[in-house]
């Protein structure tokens, strides 16, 4: 007979009713693998009383205080789900210090205030699971952590925001503007009514907070990452980008240098011919570049119940066979062993270079073109390729679209800014950054 390992659910949402979906239907599989009972003993919620569904009804204990759970000496593992800062924190905090093995996805609170859970679960020697805060269904936590613990992780660069993916797909695909695909992605279900944390790029930021820890070996603090979102592109960037062979995505980039790294989310134009210009719709794909495997990466839903239940029920399932076979943790909560301490300091977006796609919106009049140029080169900008308008009459504000060498992102700002300031400029400038080359 094997063991029968208890667990508490804090939160019974689209994540939490997903990882008892996923637990209850495949309960013979799990336990054929692993010779283990996993028993969803209770579920905590606010509205529980209002929910009822096939799988609820199983449950043999019900409450709308999570305490309940935390306190249950029976209960082995916690898993929390009901996301946010508070009191998600102070949930796991006590279940920690209850004894209890914490699961849980919420990336938020982990990247911006997860040091001290961190340790806390490390100086316990307790598992602290958290598959399910980064890319849904996608195996990556444990990937870095383990599968690839014997390399130096160098570049990380991810999709990994399902909204903000099927919203430039859309634009890409039904040459439509972003307010429209988001009115669209809202009715079908992919867009909260509030979609400020996918769009403009606070999701993503949380998750490559996570993932650049786990992979450079040191805390990120997360108000040093860069963070700009989709919200400002226009149908026209998107095709200029397929007029230079490229798409745009946004894109969670983190880079290590000798002396220092890169932590930054903001759209990004990558040559049509790349794997993950080709991750479309609500997909996510993580593609990571180490010393010893070379390029690896890794693709599937980023999101939804049932994929993110997945992660979840992943590390119960992992939590509960460390418990059944009475081994001492040997895996630190991140996956490394020094201090937890920020010792590579992380990039200002200005100190970074690149190239840049730069779309003007300027006067058709002779000298224009030229005066933009000659700022550009002011500033030790180079001018790999540019698009100008077709037919237009004098007078008429036409887009004037360049692509740069490499260059250091401050010089593109002191220019840009410069070149607004000019009367026959019409609207702000955009800037989008260009990985790869064509």
């Amino acid at each position: 007979m094997g063991k029968c390992i208890n667990v508490g659910i804090i939160g019974y949402g689209t994540v939490g009713s997903g990882t008892v979906e996923v637990l209850l239907d495949n309960k013979t599989t799990i336990k054929r693998k692993t010779g283990i009972d996993i028993n969803i003993k209770s579920i905590a919620d606010l509205q529980i009383n209002k929910k009822d569904d096939k799988y609820l009804r199983e449950i043999p204990v019900k409450t709308t205080d999570a305490y309940d759970i935390i306190n249950d000496p029976e209960i082995d593992i916690v898993v929390e789900l009901i996301g946010g800062y508070n009191p998600a924190k102070q949930f796991i905090m006590d279940s920690l210090k209850n004894g209890k093995h914490v699961v849980t996805a919420n990336k938020a609170l982990l990247a911006v205030d997860g040091l001290e859970i961190f340790k806390l679960a490390d100086e316990l020697g307790l598992h602290l699971g958290f598959e399910g805060s980064v890319g849904g269904g996608i195996p990556i936590i444990r990937v870095i952590k383990e599968d690839l613990a014997a390399n130096n992780i160098n570049e990380i660069y991810g999709i990994i925001n399902g909204t903000a993916n099927y919203i430039l797909t859309k634009m890409d695909l039904e040459k439509k503007e972003f307010d429209e695909v988001l009115r669209e992605a809202q009715q079908l279900g992919y867009a909260e009514a509030d979609p400020t944390f996918d769009v403009e790029g606070i999701d993503t930021a949380h998750k490559i907070t996570i993932l650049a820890t786990l992979a450079f070996n040191t805390v990120i603090p997360y108000e040093k990452v860069f963070v700009e979102g989709i919200s400002k592109i226009k149908q026209v960037d998107i095709d200029f980008a397929n007029r230079l062979g490229c798409k745009i995505k946004l894109l969670a980039i983190a880079k290590k240098h000798e002396n220092d790294i890169e932590v930054r989310v903001h759209p990004t134009m990558i040559p049509e011919r790349y794997i993950l210009s080709k991750v479309v719709d609500v997909f996510n794909a993580i593609y990571l570049v180490s010393d010893k495997v070379d390029r690896t990466i890794h693709y599937g839903r980023g999101a939804g119940a049932r994929p993110t239940g997945s992660a979840v029920a992943g590390d119960i399932i992992n939590i509960a066979r460390w418990i059944e076979s009475g081994c001492k943790k040997t895996i630190p909560i991140l996956g490394f062993k020094d201090k937890y301490t920020q010792y590579y300091p992380v990039k200002d977006i200005n100190d970074i270079r690149s190239s840049f796609y730069l779309r003007f919106n300027a006067l058709d009049k002779p000298g224009v073109l030229s005066k933009i140029a000659g700022i550009l080169g002011k500033y030790g900008i180079s001018i790999s390729s540019a698009i100008q308008p077709g037919e237009s009459s004098p007078g008429d504000v036409v887009p004037l679209v360049f692509l740069t060498h490499e260059t250091l992102g401050r010089n593109v700002t002191n220019a840009v800014n410069e070149i607004d300031s000019l009367d026959v400029v019409k609207e702000k400038t955009v800037v989008i950054r260009v990985e790869g080359k064509k």
